[in-house]
């Protein structure tokens, strides 16, 4: 069957009032971004739907891949088109139907147009009628084609929506969330393990544009951490389309972190240090936040007590999509989105080299403060960031 459309319907978006069309805006723009160039003539807005009109031949396959990883999407539909009269829709339903191996089947209707002449409850009645009378006939003798309301092996859904009649046979689960970009631009801290990346990718379903940023510890950990950085970023990439990555040196900080302070707190200091170079990298890229993995008592610095001394460092509001989150739930979703392989290849965190044996897990706030007063804090920050590298991350859509 050649299909001459997809149908998109969205859940979220179509509760945004007057905001509306700005969402709508941006969901067909990420998927004009989505899809390969040669796959489609048009991409547009229509009542409470986004329309996709596809060119002669397409790869099928692809095209699902890609709509699978555009936010905002509820789910899609590869469909056929006819005049909006009884008639067509009856004859278009046998056209998609006859070549389908079934026994019983229903007729499932959309009106969004209240003025065609039929109820919903009609035009099934009607087009499941006549697919009967058409089609049974046909069937091996004793088969029974029948109407099943509850449990068919297939269904026809219908819509008459504006001047369009669709019919199509089944509905493709899209990721949901929020087109990405309506929320704005967020830092996230990238460590490479397996939390931070599935951190990134709640904040890309909140529609929230990831920059990442990565710390390294080189030379005493090897350039494999930014590598594998890349590749998770690649990954993480293909719900965004275009990615930033700031690989930025954190050697110096950990060696006057090391020599200067109490050995306890080192954790605590290292992540008020990182935050606070996310917090100049998010004002230069205009974010207005920041994202990292996370979740409550899993290691050290994540206890309640650390988390409230750590963000105190900075201004900006500290997302932490995992927060409540158990380490098998991260797991699940991390292979879902195919960062787990990747996450769990060898390579140093660029803390590791550095931790002490017992690390402070209620730090106080006026102790690290002490303990930051034997640092030149400015300096050191503005000695890592005049070093940072930036990788611009754009994926192939063949």
């Amino acid at each position: 069957m050649k299909w001459d459309y997809i149908i998109c319907h969205y859940a979220e978006i179509g509760l945004k009032g007057k905001n509306r069309k700005f969402f709508e805006e941006k969901l067909v723009e990420n998927i004009k971004k989505s899809l390969p160039g040669n796959s489609y003539k048009k991409v547009k807005r229509i009542s409470g739907r986004i329309l996709i009109e596809l060119k002669e031949q397409v790869k099928e396959n692809l095209i699902k891949k890609s709509l699978k990883n555009v936010f905002g999407l509820a789910f899609f539909a590869f469909g056929k088109s006819c005049p909006q009269k009884i008639e067509a829709i009856k004859k278009k339903a046998v056209e998609i139907l006859k070549d389908k191996k079934f026994k019983s089947f229903r007729i499932e209707t959309r009106r969004s147009k209240k003025d065609f002449p039929l109820t919903s409850q009609q035009i099934n009645e009607k087009v499941g009628e006549y697919v009967l009378r058409k089609l049974a006939p046909h069937q091996t003798k004793g088969s029974g084609v029948r109407v099943d309301l509850k449990n068919p092996d297939i269904t026809c859904f219908i819509e008459i929506v504006e001047k369009y009649a669709f019919l199509y046979l089944e509905k493709i689960k899209g990721p949901g969330g929020l087109p990405v970009g309506v929320s704005g631009k967020a830092i996230s801290l990238l460590s490479g393990g397996i939390d931070s990346p599935v951190a990134s990718f709640y904040g890309q379903k909140r529609g929230i544009k990831i920059i990442f940023l990565h710390f390294t510890s080189y030379p005493f950990t090897k350039q494999s951490s930014v590598e594998k950085a890349k590749k998770i970023v690649k990954i993480l990439n293909k719900f965004q389309f275009q990615s930033k990555l700031y690989s930025v040196p954190f050697t110096e900080i950990q060696k006057e972190i090391l020599l200067k302070t109490k050995a306890k707190l080192r954790v605590v200091l290292y992540r008020r240090f990182m935050f606070r170079i996310a917090e100049v990298l998010a004002k230069k890229e205009k974010a207005k936040a920041l994202i990292t993995g996370e979740s409550v008592g899993q290691v050290a610095s994540q206890t309640l007590e650390n988390i409230g001394v750590i963000e105190t460092a900075v201004d900006l509001p500290v997302l932490r999509p995992l927060i409540g989150m158990d380490k098998e739930d991260i797991i699940k979703k991390a292979k879902e989105i195919g960062t787990f392989d990747t996450s769990i290849l060898p390579a140093e965190d660029c803390c590791q080299r550095f931790l002490p044996k017992h690390p402070e897990t209620k730090a106080g706030l006026r102790e690290v403060k002490k303990e930051e007063e034997k640092l030149e804090v400015d300096n050191l920050i503005k000695e890592a960031i005049k070093k940072a590298k930036v990788v611009k991350v754009i994926n192939s859509k063949s």
